[in-house]
């Protein structure tokens, strides 16, 4: 049977402001969506890809990135526009497309009878690493700035900046006998565990998108069964539905790595109780999974990060 890889993220709690660059009007909006009955913002998943593809590239660790971000010319660099998912970790995980058209444009010359138009093609591979949209942990209030920029001739430009207080939750799920290197599953859970700022354009604000909580589950199961797994009440964060998923059977106690500013809340000792493994720092529990499924999947034993 596979193993796959899920995976819950609550991020710190941040002021996110500007995450796409787009505008209504002079007011700098944050995405929004109606999320239980009220609005909430959030940010995409393919915010969170970018950031982890730019994480491997500067990180230090020599990964292979095909898709390489010019902080100068602000553009992508390709080094492979053919793909090259045996070399290049983002290829592999995250996945490619290009669609090119049809050489001839089938109206600009006559169709000879029974001969069928010109077709374009498709270069794709689909991604390993599936990720969820973010969405903030409480609703969004509409909070905004106003700002004033001097421009030329003493001219003042007014604008303003929608801003939310919040942490984000996002999910994400990976099977690694899909890869090309089943191995780069550790380059996944070392980027997504140090992640920085996501969706900042402009450079306007830092929201630091690293786990200040974590759920991981690594398992045999098909169905993640713990995204969007952290709930806000009343101030309080909590996981009242993950644990009724382990206390009702529907969750094997010993496939989840529990860790990070959620392991403070009381009713998290009941889940130590059933089996779950519960680590006060984020850090801690990655090291732990990580030694699992290096187990698991037969990988070269890991040196633990003290």
């Amino acid at each position: 049977m596979s193993f796959h890889l899920f995976g819950n993220i609550l991020t710190g709690y941040g002021t996110a402001a500007n995450n796409r660059g787009e505008n209504e009007g002079n007011i700098t909006t944050l995405q929004k969506i109606l999320w239980k009955g009220e609005v909430h913002s959030t940010v995409s998943a393919e915010a969170i890809r970018w950031a982890l593809r730019y994480y491997w590239q500067t990180c230090g660790d020599n990964y292979q990135v095909n898709r390489r971000w010019n902080d100068d010319t602000n553009d992508n660099i390709w080094q492979n526009e053919n793909f090259d998912d045996t070399n290049f970790i983002d290829d592999d995980v995250l996945g490619f497309m290009r669609a090119e058209g049809a050489k001839v444009d089938a109206s600009d010359e006559p169709k000879a009878k029974g001969k069928k138009a010109a077709k374009g093609t498709t270069t794709a591979k689909r991604g390993v690493l599936e990720v969820t949209r973010a969405v903030s942990i409480t609703p969004f209030s509409g909070d905004l700035t106003f700002n004033a920029a001097s421009g030329k001739k003493g001219r003042t430009s007014l604008y303003g900046t929608e801003v939310h207080a919040t942490s984000y939750q996002y999910g994400f799920a990976l099977t690694p006998e899909r890869l090309k290197d089943k191995s780069r599953i550790i380059a996944v859970l070392d980027g997504l565990s140090s992640l920085g700022e996501v969706a900042g354009n402009h450079s306007r604000f830092l929201y630091d998108f690293s786990p200040e909580s974590l759920v991981l589950r690594w398992t045999h199961d098909f169905s993640p069964r713990i995204l969007y797994s952290f709930a806000e009440n009343e101030g309080e964060i909590s996981i009242g539905e993950l644990i009724r998923k382990v206390k009702n059977h529907d969750i094997e106690p010993q496939e989840l790595w529990l860790a990070g500013a959620i392991t403070e809340s009381q009713e998290v000792t009941e889940l130590k109780e059933l089996g779950v493994n519960v680590f006060p720092g984020v850090k801690l529990a990655m090291e732990s999974v990580k030694q699992v499924i290096a187990r698991d999947l037969q990988l070269p034993q890991l040196e633990l990060t003290r």
